[in-house]
């Protein structure tokens, strides 16, 4: 075995962490999904969420056999893991769908801050399936999380809705969506896994579209907004991968937060939706929750590495 580098010393074949690069590329992810969540309300109103996942997926599709084929990465695709990415994603199709339900019921502000608990479950289920260690640091962020999920629902002040826990049940299916992608990372490519993930969903959206005998065609006047919902899903996933791979967790994570204000924004211009300080309040409370829990963490590897 190598002798592992001093801390202060970064392999050659690692680049330094590139900052600006880093958090370009989460502006793009901030603006896409934030797109998509505009994109997913308009046709959500003429579409169910099944019929809109079909859609979204071939539009995928296309663009992921098309891109791949100009860079020459076809042959990466696989079948070896092939049962995995269908559980992968199976929860994947189960938490876009209930996202895709909760953007069009309740207000965007109070979807992407119930949206961030998906750390917080990621966590447990760490803990639970691939055997990481649950410190207290992890202990302690879970608590404060969940009194930032109580502040956002306010049980007894507001009706607990539908749309709030479909929010909160996506959230769960994206946190096992990313341990398999974890799990699926350690051999396979990210062409491989976003090929399956747009073919499986494919499929998942016609047989839950077809069950019925019929299958709703979007209107000439929904096709955009279809298309932008393909593009930005794509291109959301991967300024979020390029951002995570220029800079560590800890600097690219609060860049993320700006989702939230953001969409509040938007949310009050579109569709006249009220600006609550109860979500951003608690969203401050689950966003601070999941940092704390990197920064810890960060600094501990950091540490271990100096030690070695």
């Amino acid at each position: 075995m190598s002798e592992a580098p001093p801390s202060n010393v970064r392999p050659s074949n690692v680049p330094p962490p590139n900052v600006p690069r880093a958090a370009a590329f989460m502006i793009g992810a901030i603006v896409s999904f934030s797109a998509m969540a505009v994109a997913g309300r308009r046709v959500t109103a003429e579409l169910d969420t099944f019929e809109l996942m079909a859609y979204r997926s071939a539009v995928g599709l296309v663009l992921v056999l098309l891109i791949s084929g100009l860079r020459g990465h076809l042959h990466q695709i696989r079948t070896d893991r092939l049962p995995l990415h269908i559980i992968r994603n199976a929860c994947h199709f189960a938490g876009q769908n209930l996202w895709f339900f909760a953007v069009s019921a309740i207000p965007l502000a109070q979807v992407f801050a119930l949206e961030f608990t998906a750390p917080l479950w990621v966590i447990i289920f760490a803990a639970l399936f691939l055997g990481e260690r649950l410190t207290w640091m992890k202990v302690a962020s879970g608590v404060i999380g969940f009194i930032g999920i109580l502040i956002v629902v306010q049980p007894g002040a507001a009706p607990f809705s539908f749309g709030m826990g479909a929010t909160l049940a996506a959230a769960v299916f994206f946190a096992a969506t990313a341990i398999f992608t974890k799990r699926l990372t350690s051999d396979q490519t990210i062409t491989c896994i976003l090929f399956w993930l747009t073919v499986i969903q494919f499929i998942f959206g016609l047989i839950f579209c077809l069950y019925d005998g019929t299958m709703a065609l979007p209107s000439l006047a929904l096709v955009p907004w279809v298309v932008l919902i393909g593009i930005c899903g794509l291109l959301a996933h991967f300024c979020m991968t390029s951002a995570f791979a220029l800079a560590p967790a800890s600097v690219v994570m609060p860049i993320d937060f700006a989702r939230l204000p953001l969409i509040a924004i938007v949310g009050a211009l579109f569709f006249e939706e009220p600006l609550e300080w109860a979500v951003l309040l608690g969203a401050i409370l689950i966003f601070g929750a999941n940092y704390m829990n990197i920064l810890v963490e960060h600094r501990r590897r950091r540490g271990r590495a100096s030690n070695v």
